[in-house]
Parts: structure tokens; C-alpha cells; sequence
């Protein structure tokens, strides 16, 4: 038995243990509301990105703690793809639960979040920054402690008269843009494969001006 323990040992044969070890684990956060109110909405392309990203690796949502999560495997990588159930001003609940009960470290969170200040479909990638008054980054930075985690920001424009941001953002797309908005939706699904595939800065420097 010893010397089988020893040539296994040497060829390093494979064990579903050992592939469990090297599989890299990252917690991926769409940002929106729940209801069918606000499906469509600016304001949850957070969802609308998460929903694009696991329908393109053939997966499936199922009902969690704190939300619909879905995980899918893209080569060597499990990303757990997260839509909370908290609405939008207590996203931080759901994505610290998760962090915790998975014992991720903060590198391996990526929060895709709308954005006001870029035109529409533009997507920008960022390794942290402040929560520009959007309610979901605010509470998950107060949440985590810290507004140090990666964010995909998806452009929405800002094309709005002055006191009409909250019917702006959760208003719907109009024809225009909605007739390019799954293409844009389809870069930012890949700039988070990159991301998790080959690290942030990677996807920043191929993704940031796409």
C-alpha cells in the first residue's frame, strides 16, 4: 500500500478533490429591483447584464439566500452570478452573506451596477472608486466596509431635464437604444469572463473602450 500511495503520489493523479482546489471561485452582483415594475428598467441593467452572462454559458437561476443566484464554468473559473432580492438600497445584505458564507476575498467580487455619467451602452471597468450617489454601491461599501471592489459600469446616459433623474432611470429603454442593447449586453458579459479568466487589469485595457 505504501509504495501504490507512492506512485500514485509522483503521477499526481487527478481527484475530484484536487479539481475542486484549483476551480477559482468569483461572486459576480447585478444591481437592480425586484418586481415586474421595474424589469427593463435603467436601472436594473445590473440584472439585465447577470441574465445575458449565464444564459451565454447555458445556465439557469434558482432561488437563494438573499436572491436568484445562478453558477456557471467558464474554463477554469466558477463564477457565481447573483441577482439580490433586496431591492436596491440594501444590495450590501446579500452580497456580504455571500462573501462570508463562501470565504471570498474581496479581488474575487465584480458588481455590475448602471451608470449615469456614460453615454449609453459604454461599459468601464474599475478596481474601486466612489459610489457617485447610486444607493446599491453605497450600502454594499457600507456593507463590506470598504468601496474597494471591482465594478462593470454600464453606460445610460444621462439625457434627462433637471429633477428627472428617477423617472429617467427607471424608465425603460427607448427603441433607439433598446435595438443595440443586446450586443452591448453581450460585451459586458465577456469583459467579465476576461476578468475572472485573466484578472481585472486585462479586462480594463481590452474592455474599457469597446
Amino acid at each position: 500500500m505504501r509504495l501504490l500511495d507512492w506512485i500514485r503520489g509522483r503521477r499526481r493523479v487527478p481527484t475530484d478533490e484536487n479539481k475542486e482546489e484549483t476551480m477559482k471561485k468569483y461572486l459576480i452582483v447585478g444591481l437592480g429591483n425586484i418586481g415586474a415594475e421595474y424589469a427593463g428598467t435603467r436601472h436594473n441593467i445590473g440584472f439585465m447584464v447577470a441574465d445575458r452572462l449565464v444564459e451565454s454559458c447555458g445556465g439557469q437561476f434558482a432561488s437563494c439566500r438573499y436572491g436568484d443566484m445562478a453558477k456557471i464554468k467558464v474554463k477554469n473559473c466558477e463564477l457565481m452570478v447573483l441577482k439580490p432580492s433586496t431591492y436596491m438600497n440594501l444590495s450590501g445584505v446579500a452580497v456580504r452573506y455571500w462573501m462570508n458564507k463562501e470565504k471570498l476575498p474581496l479581488e474575487n467580487l465584480l458588481v455590475i451596477v448602471d451608470d449615469l455619467a456614460l453615454p449609453f451602452g459604454a461599459i468601464r471597468m474599475r478596481s474601486g472608486g466612489s459610489d457617485a450617489g447610486h444607493n446599491g454601491l453605497k450600502n454594499i461599501a457600507s456593507e463590506l466596509g470598504t468601496q474597494g471592489y471591482a465594478r462593470l459600469r454600464f453606460g445610460i446616459g444621462s439625457d434627462f431635464p433637471r429633477g428627472g433623474q428617477i423617472d429617467y432611470v427607471l424608465g425603460r429603454f427607448p427603441a433607439d437604444e433598446a435595438a443595440h442593447l443586446s450586443e452591448r449586453e453581450d460585451v459586458a458579459a465577456d469583459a467579465i469572463k476576461a476578468y475572472a479568466l485573466s484578472g481585472l487589469s486585462f479586462a480594463m485595457t481590452h474592455y474599457n473602450n469597446k
